[in-house]
């Protein structure tokens, strides 16, 4: 939903208040040394994309894994530095200011599905020697499995990489447009502005770019965050135990934003322990093992021992990191509706959460630091945008082209890989439009920008991790169960959507359920559990074939 200026009416310290929104003009905060900071990012993007496209690309190994040759610990901060996005760098502050630390719990989830793909998906990969993970697919359920698992991949990643793209634009839109910058026509220019960016980059330096350009932009990402929480920390006047008092009462019902484990068993509540245990599991799985989007990093290392300790590594690393962003959170909070405790400074908070910390950084920042906090979103918006379009093109290739036209060059693939490049990149830039659409119905139902970008993640992950899952673990299923299953795990999802079921449901009804709408009950479950049941639906229907006898079993 996004709030008009003018009046606008926010929860604080448990009542509601009523205040003038001020019309932010944010691009007149920033100043000439700001904009050198910004300048000066983007050469070293720039620099790194010339020096790595020096490497003479001579084949489709060469640019989509690298040579096989990453080391392990860039291809970890390669993966915490995509997975986390610009949806972390906007969410999970989002999510810290207007909820709790429950957000943070899910990385238990997320470690367990970490683990289960390094020690069975990796050295499944490896010993297949594919390039894309559908390969494996093929191998194990028969020729054109992979192929249909990987155009759900593609499908779905237009969907998971467009949502971050809208996400990713908004810091550029502001910046841009000031106090409009929210406005569809806006957010439009500017998401075109970001995929335009995105696709020269990648197609200068293949994977190679992708990765040591998340290198260098996780860097400026984590920085950025740090010296957010300084600068507001630093402004803190209130003791300790004021501070504690005023988090552990601050939630509208009285409850505390320090909470770490949700325990209760709401199946409509996303971050309950339950939810944490089964579903993130489960996006963790689909996340590494299933999305070629993160997984085909896991490919550029030079042994399956490298892959998994990469996966490991980056799973490890993005826990503090998440930590860090959702205590900016918090801090945020704090600065805005308990200003009593901060030096009783008049500063309004923003009415859209969304700007939250967009507005802290243009109005409170320090020049230069300013222009390196806007580096760090623009950073995490252009993570997204370079490694999705590589892993489309790549999944094109190699799993489409190569089968279509076998026995061509390894230049000819590079080349048309490049095109595929340019074309994925446009599919998401209009997906991108499309969420800003979207993204009101969600804010509607009380929904955060992470939690639109995870939903958004569910439609292609259902299908694939059922697939995935009789692949490995069963000597069931083959390519007609397999297109049956990638069928039922995505229309299963999309028809529990509120936009979907929401044409034949009053809304209204929705948010004043009881337990006897049984109908409504189900429907509306968190995105994690919609998930779980469409992925069990997806493996069963997938187990239901018989595996032919001329594929591979182990």
């Amino acid at each position: 939903m996004i709030v008009a200026p003018g009046a606008a009416r926010l929860r604080a310290g448990g009542a509601l208040v009523r205040y003038a929104q001020p019309m932010l003009t944010l691009a007149s905060g920033f100043g000439a040394l700001d904009w050198g900071v910004l300048a000066l990012y983007a050469l070293v993007l720039l620099g790194t994309g010339l020096w790595l496209s020096r490497r003479e690309q001579k084949d489709t190994d060469d640019y989509f894994l690298g040579g096989r040759s990453m080391p392990a610990w860039a291809v970890a901060v390669s993966v915490v530095a995509t997975s986390m996005s610009a949806a972390s760098f906007i969410g999970v502050p989002q999510q810290g200011y207007a909820s709790d630390l429950t957000y943070l719990s899910t990385n238990i989830g997320m470690v367990l599905g970490a683990i289960i793909v390094a020690t069975l998906f990796v050295p499944a990969f490896y010993r297949a020697r594919v390039r894309t993970i559908y390969g494996l697919l093929d191998d194990r359920l028969g020729e054109g499995a992979g192929t249909a698992s990987s155009a759900m991949f593609l499908l779905g990643r237009v969907f998971a990489s467009g949502s971050r793209v809208f996400i990713g634009a908004i810091p550029l839109s502001l910046v841009l447009f000031g106090a409009d910058g929210l406005e569809p026509g806006a957010m439009m220019l500017s998401i075109a502005a970001l995929t335009v960016v995105g696709i020269g980059y990648t197609l200068v330096g293949g994977v190679a770019s992708v990765i040591w350009s998340d290198v260098i932009q996780f860097v400026i990402l984590i920085g950025a965050a740090m010296g957010a929480v300084w600068i507001i920390g630093s402004q803190i006047t209130a003791e300790p135990a004021a501070i504690a008092d005023a988090l552990r009462a601050g939630m509208a019902d009285g409850s505390s934003k320090l909470t770490l484990f949700d325990t209760s068993t709401d199946p409509h509540a996303p971050f309950t322990l339950l939810a944490v245990v089964v579903g993130f599991t489960l996006m963790g799985v689909g996340s590494y093992g299933a999305d070629q989007d993160l997984a085909q990093r896991l490919l550029t290392c030079k042994n399956s021992a490298a892959g998994a300790r990469s996966i490991i590594g980056g799973i490890l690393l993005g826990i503090p990191s998440v930590a860090l962003f959702l205590v900016l959170g918090l801090l945020l909070w704090l600065y805005y509706q308990r200003p009593e405790l901060m030096g009783a400074h008049d500063h309004a908070p923003p009415g859209d959460s969304r700007k939250v910390f967009l507005v802290f950084i243009m109005e409170q920042m320090p020049g230069g630091l300013r222009g390196l906090m806007m580096a760090g979103l623009f950073a995490a918006g252009l993570s997204s945008l370079n490694s999705a379009i590589n892993a489309m093109s790549s999944a094109m290739v190699s799993d489409f082209y190569q089968k279509l036209r076998p026995g061509r060059s390894g230049r000819h693939y590079v080349a048309i890989g490049r095109v595929g490049v340019v074309v994925f990149g446009a599919l998401l830039g209009v997906f991108a439009c499309v969420c800003v659409l979207m993204y009101g119905e969600h804010a509607e139902s009380g929904g955060t920008l992470l939690t639109f970008a995870l939903t958004v993640m569910t439609f292609a992950y259902a299908g694939l991790l059922g697939v995935f899952g009789a692949a490995l673990l069963t000597r069931r299923g083959n390519r007609w169960s397999t297109l049956a299953a990638l069928l039922v795990g995505f229309v299963v999802v999309a028809a529990m959507q509120p936009l979907v079921w929401g044409l034949f449901v009053d809304l209204a009804a929705r948010r004043e359920r009881t337990p006897d709408d049984w109908g409504l009950w189900v429907l509306d479950l968190a995105f994690v559990w919609k998930l779980t049941l469409a992925s069990a639906l997806s493996f069963g229907v997938c187990v239901l074939g018989a595996r032919p006898r001329q594929v591979g079993t182990g």
